[in-house]
């Protein structure tokens, strides 16, 4: 580690960039983000409509409580003191709905009443859940950064368990069908597939909600903004509507980076936590190993989405402090992504976002519904607000389908809508610079781990990788890869050190 290296440029201001430039402010870095959109955060950003804000994502966040991985990282970067942390619904963070028989699977906080309630469902089955909770737990104990350990600190074989498909090791434990559907409810969350998604994504995903789900009140951007405050207090500088269009490179390194202004920009290391083959597309291809760039180009994204924005009349639709998933019968739990134009949405997740303390209504309503790009392809060479009217119709059918898939779970919601606005894979595509609208990045495939695994250490040697792409997406994933990302500059010893003493 070179400690002479002190000034930093990230490519990126979404919740990757700014982990990263908080944390390497912190060890007093000098850090310049440079975000193309009008607003930081990425998935921690807001917009406004009729003066309502919406989040774009992060609408459910875990792990603040004391002793959490996101509580001791906010806590060493100074910032968990201005978080409004509101634990979701302690009796059922999650509800999960079947219209099939009309179950409700209300989803407790902890893993013993997590089991319990299980079990409870499934009196048949208590012996394999308890097993199946205990297999899962011990994959999260696999994976040392996740418990904020030095994961370099010696050679580490995994389980068999720990790299097979999230289908097979939960078949693995039970025959029941349905229990086998609930048990994987949450793969919306983590774009999961039954055949190809790593086990320790399902479990890693799964223990973070089950054992501290929460939501900001007010929104997630207050998070952005007040890693951006760490940023900037310490004297760095973070430049909107002005990202980077090209980056120069001379033997094996980045030299500047020209940003959209025109401006020129140099520093000791670079950061890049926009979408890899996005980043490829700011230099000169002939400057990066064809086979390391043809590989990472060749990943599989995950899927997209469809999001309904629903503004509420006032005191007319009550609020869940949880989330509401919903699917017609159990066998879809695997296959939401598998559609025609006759039955998307196949099942669909809301919120109802948390805007004060203690409410009893919902003033809006969040929905997605899993989508593939190519559903919006024919559109894929348009600009937003100029995509013409066959998409704006595409639209409107759409939203008029999860308005009518809501009606079959609450008969008279459409009488508390007042307004609605929606966002295709189209939109995420143009506003998060993510390929093809993915929502969680690249795809993992456990036949394959050596393809869709990115390091943080890229061919360039003062080049670094960082976000939702690299390892684990989310707000559990990719601050933990920042993490790694940072550790790179200041080291790994040093940087737990200090989060954990905010044990």
């Amino acid at each position: 580690m070179n400690t002479t290296q002190k000034t930093v440029i990230i490519i990126g201001g979404g919740i990757g960039g700014l982990f990263c430039g908080a944390m390497l402010s912190k060890e007093g870095w000098t850090v310049k983000i440079f975000e193309r959109h009008y607003k930081i955060g990425g998935g921690l950003h807001h917009f406004s409509r009729q003066g309502v804000e919406f989040e774009t994502g992060m609408h459910v966040m875990g792990a603040f409580h004391r002793g959490g991985v996101l509580n001791r990282i906010c806590s060493y970067l100074g910032v968990m003191d201005k978080l409004p942390v509101k634990q979701m619904d302690d009796d059922g963070f999650d509800i999960f709905h079947i219209k099939e028989d009309g179950a409700h699977y209300r989803m407790p906080r902890g893993r013993e009443r997590f089991t319990d309630n299980l079990c409870a469902h499934f009196p048949d089955e208590s012996a394999n859940i308890r097993r199946y909770m205990d297999a899962m737990y011990s994959i999260c104990d696999e994976v040392r950064l996740y418990n904020m350990e030095n994961p370099d600190i010696s050679f580490q074989e995994f389980s068999d368990d720990f790299m097979c498909s999230v289908g097979d090791f939960i078949d693995s434990f039970t025959q029941n069908e349905k229990l086998r559907s609930v048990l994987a409810y949450s793969n919306p969350l983590y774009a999961g597939d039954r055949y190809t998604t790593p086990v320790y994504i399902h479990a890693l995903i799964s223990k973070f909600y089950i054992e501290g789900a929460c939501r900001l009140v007010g929104g997630s951007s207050q998070l952005a903004e007040a890693l951006a405050d760490v940023i900037r207090n310490a004297g760095g500088e973070i430049f909107v509507r002005n990202g980077i269009r090209r980056i120069e490179i001379a033997d094996r390194s980045v030299v500047e980076v020209i940003a959209d202004d025109g401006s020129v920009h140099r520093a000791d290391r670079y950061i890049s936590s926009i979408h890899p083959s996005a980043f490829f597309s700011l230099l000169d291809i002939t400057k990066i190993q064809r086979s390391y760039r043809e590989r990472i180009d060749s990943i599989p994204n995950t899927y997209s989405c469809f999001t309904l924005y629903i503004i509420f009349h006032p005191d007319t639709f009550p609020f869940y402090n949880c989330t509401y998933y919903c699917q017609d019968n159990y066998d879809e739990t695997w296959q939401h992504d598998v559609y025609t134009d006759d039955n998307w949405p196949r099942g669909l997740m809301f919120v109802t976002p948390s805007v004060v303390e203690n409410e009893k209504f919902a003033e809006k309503m969040i929905v997605n519904c899993i989508m593939n790009f190519d559903t919006v392809r024919e559109w894929e060479d348009t600009l937003t607000g100029r995509r013409g009217a066959g998409y704006e119709a595409f639209k409107r059918r759409c939203e008029e389908r999860v308005i009518s898939k809501l009606e079959g779970i609450f008969p008279d919601i459409r009488s508390c809508i007042k307004a609605v606005y929606s966002a295709s894979p189209l939109t995420i595509r143009d506003f998060y610079n993510q390929k093809e609208g993915a929502m969680y990045g690249v795809r993992k495939d456990c036949r394959n781990m050596a393809l869709s695994h990115i390091a943080v250490r890229t061919k360039l040697n003062n080049l670094l990788f960082t976000g939702q792409n690299i390892n684990l997406h989310g707000i559990l994933g990719v601050p933990l890869t920042a993490i790694n990302t940072c550790a790179e500059l200041v080291g790994m010893e040093n940087l737990l050190g200090k989060i954990n003493a905010y044990k």
